[in-house]
């Protein structure tokens, strides 16, 4: 009698066995990348520093900022308002920032305006209150990561030229730049002439309806809603027209000149 050969009953291998299978290999595969990705950051690193300084930061990160503020001033528009925002959701800002530690008094503060064709000028606060009054409430953007909506109250800095610009020849074309110190404590920003002059760029003397405070800036404090907030220098005390692009006080450290929105 001929024997039976039966076929070998196959192994089943359980969707959990593969299952793990597949994660071992996804672990090795992912812990080999990871240490590439961290020798490869490290390597990155010890390069940038090892590159020569402009302007406080390592080239390489200085040109990313100047391709920055390319694109940042192509888009660029007087025309192009920023949004304003319904009183009622307009709230008081954090006090932080610098150019704010003087103590100011109205009837001493002066304002200096220089670069005009070697002439210098100066305004109390009683004339900067006679220049066109506009409110607007806009939102003011901390580099920091917060935001918060404001409301101001103040003339345009276009105001100002307009003004300084009365009975002289004043060519605007040759102001590129706007440079504005505070009072005497060192602090100072520097801005290109286009975003001075944006209709939304303010001179600041009250805000949420009332005088400015001492640390949000008074007497009088810039508000450029285009730009970021470290921009908005507080406790102005002199402003000096340019036709080269001045020093900031935060660019020179190895952040943004621009500073746009």
């Amino acid at each position: 009698m001929s024997e039976v050969h039966r076929s070998p009953k196959p192994i089943e291998v359980s969707p959990a066995a593969d299952a793990a299978k597949e994660m071992r290999r996804l672990s090795r595969r992912g812990l080999f990348w990871a240490g590439a990705a961290l020798l490869g950051g490290e390597a990155a690193r010890r390069w940038l520093n090892s590159r020569r300084l402009e302007e406080g930061t390592v080239w390489p990160l200085r040109r990313a900022l100047e391709f920055n503020e390319s694109l940042w001033r192509d888009q660029f528009s007087t025309r192009r308002l920023v949004r304003t925002y319904p009183r009622r959701l307009a709230k008081m800002p954090r006090p932080n920032g610098l150019g704010w530690m003087q103590a100011a008094y109205e009837s001493e503060w002066r304002l200096r305006v220089t670069g005009v064709v070697g002439e210098e000028f100066t305004f109390t606060l009683a004339d900067i209150k006679a220049l066109p009054r506009v409110e607007q409430v806009t939102r003011l953007c901390c580099i920091e990561g917060w935001s918060v909506i404001v409301h101001w109250t103040g003339t345009p800095f276009s105001a100002l030229l307009d003004r300084i610009g009365e009975g002289m020849a004043m060519d605007r074309q040759f102001i590129r730049y706007v440079q504005l110190e505070s009072s005497g404590d060192g602090y100072f920003v520097g801005l290109d002439v286009e975003s001075a002059l944006h209709p939304q760029t303010l001179l600041c003397y009250e805000m949420m309806g009332k005088p400015l405070t001492l640390e949000h800036g008074y007497p009088l404090r810039l508000v450029a809603p285009t730009k970021y907030g470290v921009k908005s220098l507080k406790q102005i005390g002199e402003i000096r027209l340019m036709q080269t692009r001045p020093d900031d006080y935060w660019a020179i450290r190895g952040y943004d000149w621009y500073a746009g929105l």
